[in-house]
């Protein structure tokens, strides 16, 4: 076997590793099933892919060519376009990745660490000042918000409503709102309005303490929150309509 393709199966062995782990932290960390549909991140990291794991290597086996004088410099020049283009691509995905599962009283809403301004952050309390990198939290609106959210339902109250949500001044631990969980929840009966009876059977047989849900409103596709309703605590998000 040939110095170049001894490189190239080295490069690429090297690209695949590297992808593994991406995978991950971007599908088991930031985006768990099924919040990368939810928010759509599936093709960006799919673009990740292709560019670490198939160009970068293709372009390192046309640069490589035994006894060439700037050998070294081109495989460099590839390794340092390769991991520009991918740690751009990566950091792009994590800024992007949801950071807060916000319960507003009327639904869920999927906030991403990118819609939040700085300067929010400084106001809030020190538990909501820093999203986490490990999973996206659960927390709602205090309810001294969420009354005045009830009070008018126009276009500029709802932009209103939509910043607050981005707001972790505003927020509060979900166990604070136990009984507005319980009080705004659907029953389960009502999914079947909106989705196939035997794949939300399905669904339902693996949470069989999920008695009632709330819709999440999502930037792609919009979800489902499975709730207890007894205890007024959040169960799972699925890939249901709500």
């Amino acid at each position: 076997m040939s110095k170049r393709i001894r490189f190239f199966l080295g490069h690429l062995l090297v690209s695949i590793l590297i992808a593994l782990c991406l995978s991950v932290i971007v599908f088991y960390y930031w985006y768990p099933s099924p919040l990368a549909k939810a928010v759509g991140v599936t093709q960006l990291f799919c673009m990740l892919l292709i560019i670490d794991v198939i160009i970068g290597p293709l372009l390192g086996l046309l640069v490589y060519k035994e006894g060439k004088k700037t050998l070294k410099l081109d495989i460099a020049t590839v390794i340092v376009v390769q991991i520009a283009a991918s740690g751009y691509g990566f950091y792009t995905i994590g800024q992007g990745r949801p950071a807060w599962i916000v319960y507003n009283n009327l639904s869920f809403v999927v906030v991403k660490n990118s819609d939040i301004e700085p300067k929010y952050l400084q106001k809030a309390e020190t538990k909501f000042q820093q999203p986490s990198w490990l999973h996206p939290n659960i927390v709602a609106i205090q309810s001294i918000y969420t009354s005045q959210q009830k009070q008018s339902l126009d276009s500029l109250s709802q932009e209103r409503n939509n910043a607050m949500n981005r707001h972790p001044a505003y927020y509060t631990d979900i166990e604070n709102v136990k009984v507005r969980l319980q009080m705004n929840a659907y029953p389960i009966s009502m999914l079947e309005q909106y989705n196939d009876k035997q794949r939300v059977l399905d669904i339902l047989h693996n949470y069989p303490n999920a008695d009632a849900w709330l819709p999440l409103s999502a930037p792609v596709q919009d979800m489902v929150v499975l709730i207890n309703k007894e205890k007024g605590e959040v169960v799972k998000i699925v890939d249901l309509r709500p």
